[in-house]
């Protein structure tokens, strides 16, 4: 048995780096993915295609490890960078997209992510799982953007 939580979630902010920069970091995932916190491993499947591997998350007895791949596709002339869920690898399945806009000062970044995790506990575990599982999401997330202002020389 399994609890499925869903994730949901949205951010915008504006970086003092010029578009290319901005638009370079994100397009290059391996580049990109370095300033996210508890990624063990990310291995190129190919194609746009990369496979997400997350440190365990947890104790000794009951750990959760995050697996995904998501599929690529960036547009410098949109300034976008969109990634689709590959179904059949992992225990969840992640999309979500980076617009990158140039702004009056620096560059204009918008993030969206959504996606669905399995996490192999019994079902009257959901209601202390859900909120866990979100939390920890959300924390990584918030770091990663912490990290790429920092990479792209702060906020404006």
């Amino acid at each position: 048995m399994a609890v499925s939580v869903d994730i949901d979630l949205g951010y915008e902010f504006t970086v003092k780096a010029p578009f290319d920069e901005v638009f370079d970091v994100l397009s290059d995932v391996p580049t990109s993915v370095s300033h996210f916190p508890k990624v063990e491993q990310l291995v190129d499947m190919g194609k746009g295609i990369y496979r997400w591997e997350m440190e365990k998350v947890g104790t000794a007895q009951v750990n959760i490890q995050t697996v995904y791949a998501s599929q690529y596709v960036a547009d410098r002339k949109k300034g976008s960078v969109v990634w689709t869920p590959v179904k059949g690898v992992g225990n969840a399945q992640v999309g979500g997209s980076w617009s990158i806009a140039k702004a009056k000062k620096g560059t204009a970044i918008t993030l969206k992510t959504q996606g669905t995790v399995e996490v192999p506990l019994p079902g009257l575990m959901k209601m202390v799982v859900v909120p866990v599982v979100k939390n920890e999401f959300e924390s990584l997330v918030e770091k990663y953007i912490d990290n790429l202002i920092k990479r792209f020389g702060g906020e404006v």
